[in-house]
């Protein structure tokens, strides 16, 4: 990341590119596409190398595997429950695909496709359709009870079901909004500060001792953005986790 022209060019780093050439070209496939399918390949080769040996002593990456196994399997049992456990492979694969996608941008000219709406919209409006569809499996019709709270006075229903409707509604919204920003807001930052390494460090005599600030705000925020990009993914596991306990027991 350099300055261009002496401006700082912060949200040129989050335009979609076609790659593969001519092929990339014609069906519109983009690096963001790419490294969707790298994280799902380092994901599966995670998983299936870790879990090969099963050693009673386990090497680093058994226990990397383990770990993002046992983490996952504890926050879905802990948040909806032992009825949860069928839901794990789909929170397990959300977790480890938006960690995979956050980290994956921190490497130099990677490319962060969890900064991009479209694909965390996409990623909330499944985990929304499951969660509806779960409920409507189990409980039937008694799911709209869910947006007039038992016990409340009928004369508030006109004001508690559009506001309970609208929260409802709203899940997708708040899940999607929260992951992009995020990513966006982190990868800006670092853009920018990369940006005036850059200037300063072309003052002259002076340059290299004046750059060495920003320098060293760069180095903690990268240290940082790793420490965002498994809490965004947390954020985003453990929600879903939340609404899929509202869907099994209509609380």
């Amino acid at each position: 990341m350099a300055a261009e022209g002496k401006t700082i060019d912060a949200l040129s780093q989050f335009e979609l590119t076609p790659v593969l050439g001519i092929v990339g070209h014609s069906v519109g496939f983009t690096q963001s596409n790419a490294l969707m399918l790298l994280a799902v390949g380092l994901i599966t080769g995670l998983m299936m190398y870790g879990m090969a040996q099963r050693s009673l002593v386990p090497g680093r990456f058994q226990a990397l595997a383990e770990s993002a196994y046992e983490f996952v399997q504890g926050l879905v049992t802990e948040q909806i429950g032992d009825e949860g456990k069928r839901f794990f492979p789909f929170v397990f694969s959300l977790f480890m695909f938006i960690l995979f996608g956050n980290l994956l941008g921190m490497f130099p000219y990677a490319f962060t496709f969890t900064s991009h709406i479209a694909v965390t919209f996409g990623l909330a409006a499944v985990v929304f359709v499951l969660i509806t569809v779960v409920a409507l499996a189990i409980h039937g019709t008694k799911f709209f009870g869910y947006f007039f709270p038992e016990g409340a006075p009928i004369w508030l229903a006109p004001i508690i079901v559009p506001v309970e409707i609208v929260s409802y509604l709203s899940r997708p919204v708040s899940l999607s909004i929260r992951l992009f920003a995020n990513m966006v807001a982190g990868h800006v930052m670092l853009k920018v500060f990369a940006t005036f390494i850059v200037l300063l460090g072309g003052l002259g005599a002076v340059g290299p001792f004046v750059a060495t600030l920003p320098l060293a705000l760069n180095i903690a925020l990268v240290g940082f953005e790793l420490l965002v990009a498994f809490l965004q993914a947390y954020v985003f596991a453990i929600l879903t986790c939340i609404y899929l306990h509202d869907a099994v027991h209509l609380h």
